[in-house]
Parts: C-alpha cells; sequence; structure tokens
C-alpha cells in the first residue's frame, strides 16, 4: 500500500482546478481549437512536476480569490493528486497528437471521453485520484471497485474488497 503523504491546499482551489481542466477541454471541443487541450497538457505537465501545492491553477487561486476572501483548506494525498496529474498529461497528449497527426473525428471523440472524464472528476465522482486511492487501499468509486476485483483476481486474491 502507498504511503499518504499530506498536502494543504484551500478546498476553493482544488475545486477551481478541476472545474478550470475541464472547462479547457470542452471550450476546445466547442471552438474545434486545439490550444485550449494543449493548455491542459501544460496545466497537468507541470503540475505533476511542481506537485499539488504548486501547481499552477491552485497558486493562480492562492494569490487571487484566497486573498480576497480565504476559503477553508483541505488535506489531500500529494502521491495520488501526482499520479492523477501524470494521468492528465498523459492523456492530454494522448489527445493532442490525435489532434495533430490522426483523424480529426477520432482525435475530438477521445478529446469529448477525457472533457466527458475530467467532468466527472469536477463534479466529485469518479477521477483518477479515488481510483488511486482505491487501488492503493482505500474507498472505492464503483469503477474503481470493480478495477481492484480484476486486480485482485488477476493476483489471484478473492474478492475485490
Amino acid at each position: 500500500m502507498a504511503r499518504f503523504k499530506p498536502a494543504t491546499i484551500s478546498k476553493g482551489s482544488f475545486a477551481f482546478c478541476r472545474i478550470v481542466v475541464a472547462a479547457l477541454l470542452w471550450l476546445g471541443i466547442i471552438l474545434q481549437a486545439k490550444w485550449p487541450v494543449g493548455a491542459v497538457f501544460l496545466v497537468m505537465l507541470l503540475s505533476a512536476i511542481f506537485k499539488v501545492e504548486k501547481a499552477p491553477l491552485i497558486l493562480l487561486y492562492r494569490h487571487t480569490v484566497d486573498r480576497i476572501k480565504p476559503g477553508q483548506n483541505t488535506i489531500v494525498d500529494e502521491n495520488g493528486i501526482f499520479v492523477s496529474h501524470v494521468v492528465g498529461a498523459v492523456f492530454a497528449a494522448i489527445c493532442l497528437v490525435l489532434l495533430y497527426f490522426a483523424d480529426p473525428v477520432a482525435a475530438w471523440i477521445v478529446t469529448g471521453l477525457f472533457a466527458v472524464l475530467q467532468t466527472s472528476a469536477a463534479c466529485g465522482f469518479c477521477s483518477a485520484l479515488k481510483l488511486y486511492t482505491c487501488m492503493t487501499g482505500g474507498n472505492c468509486c464503483r469503477f474503481g471497485w470493480f478495477a481492484k476485483i480484476l486486480k485482485n483476481l488477476k493476483d489471484g486474491k478473492n474478492g475485490g474488497r
């Protein structure tokens, strides 16, 4: 089981980050523009490199909205957030490669799938962070619970709970 590494950020900045990423993806789809997908890739990559407390959108929120109206803090798992940022950066990179080198229809469909997944995460449903938590022994969302059962069956263990 991976060790929980606590990081403290404001609840508002955490929500802001997830919402902005989803909004950028939807903006790209609506405008049929590649730059918002590229912005998501950069945000995710920089967030993975600098860790959650110094992630670009977290810092932006901290130095703007939190200065005007400070909100409550929350403790998140830095390791889990790192994994979710890496997954997001990889997914965004795949979308960009497809957008530049593949059939545009297929590329926008994959980008749409990414937007749906990010919107799900922004709304608090099954996100890469929740899947990471599930796979490391924490609480599972429905998809994570199913993935954990499959992993345990592959490893020769019974059940997924």
